[in-house]
């Protein structure tokens, strides 16, 4: 799920299956209300992720188990606006696209998928390319919110498992960060990491009962800090935008709440 750049619009992704609804869009200020859209790019499969691009026009992107990427816009039709579909390409991957987002400095959309492969797509001259190829497969891709070069990603490496690039510097990774795992060696797509608001530091979720956190700005490959915030393993751990707090949600049922300092 993701939130409407407005912050009044919930969109949720389906599965592709039969005739299953691929993406509905929750109205909170309107009473919950559910519209589905009729558009169904994807061909088959569970649409793994969906994000809004960062370029301002409030069209998002979608990625399946098809290898596909879909972007989705708003068009004038005889029946009013609705959103459309387009299938950005289907073939530059070769298993699972895992994870979507766009770049804000250029209209780019960057694919990863479990065939280790990041992709990047160029909107304005519909043409994509693979940039990026891994040891092991992406299960997210999360660009800066400041530094609009920079990107993150999330691979299947024990000890490697966040990878840092500059999409100006091709085929070049600038740094890796990582942590042990304790409880178990498996590395999960459920979990998740968010950049915090100024881009210096970026906080993961762990398959232990900890968050991790690191500064790109130090040449270390482990967390800057590990912090035990629950009791089992923890799925997600986002930066609040006005307050110094950090928000983790667990396995455990409980929600973490961290203050820290500057």
């Amino acid at each position: 799920m993701v939130w409407h750049p407005n912050g009044d619009r919930l969109f949720a992704c389906y599965a592709a299956d039969g005739s299953d609804n691929q993406v509905a869009v929750i109205d909170t200020a309107e009473k919950m209300k559910v519209v589905v859209l009729k558009d169904k790019p994807h061909t088959r499969g569970v649409i793994n992720n969906i994000n809004f691009l960062p370029c301002g026009n409030a069209s998002f992107v979608t990625g399946g188990c098809d290898h596909s990427v879909c972007l989705w816009k708003e068009k004038e039709t005889d029946e009013g606006i609705k959103w459309k579909a387009k299938t950005l390409h289907r073939s530059q991957h070769t298993s699972a696209v895992m994870s979507v987002a766009g770049l804000r400095h250029k209209e780019l959309v960057l694919s990863g998928g479990a065939d280790k492969r990041i992709v990047v797509h160029d909107i304005l001259y519909n043409r994509a390319h693979v940039c990026y190829t891994l040891e092991s497969k992406v299960m997210g891709v999360l660009p800066n919110p400041k530094d609009f070069h920079l990107f993150m990603v999330q691979t299947g490496t024990a000890g490697q498992q966040l990878r840092l690039y500059d999409i100006r510097l091709q085929r070049t990774e600038l740094h890796s960060f990582g942590w042990t795992q304790e409880s178990s060696d498996c590395q999960s797509a459920l979990i998740n990491q968010t950049w915090s608001p100024d881009g210096y530091y970026i906080a993961s979720g762990s398959t232990d009962p900890k968050v991790h956190i690191f500064d790109i700005r130090y040449n270390s490959n482990q967390p800057s800090q590990s912090i035990q915030m629950h009791q089992k393993r923890v799925f997600k751990a986002a930066w609040h935008h006005s307050f110094p707090l950090l928000i983790s949600i667990s396995s455990d049922l409980n929600i973490g709440l961290l203050r820290y300092g500057s």
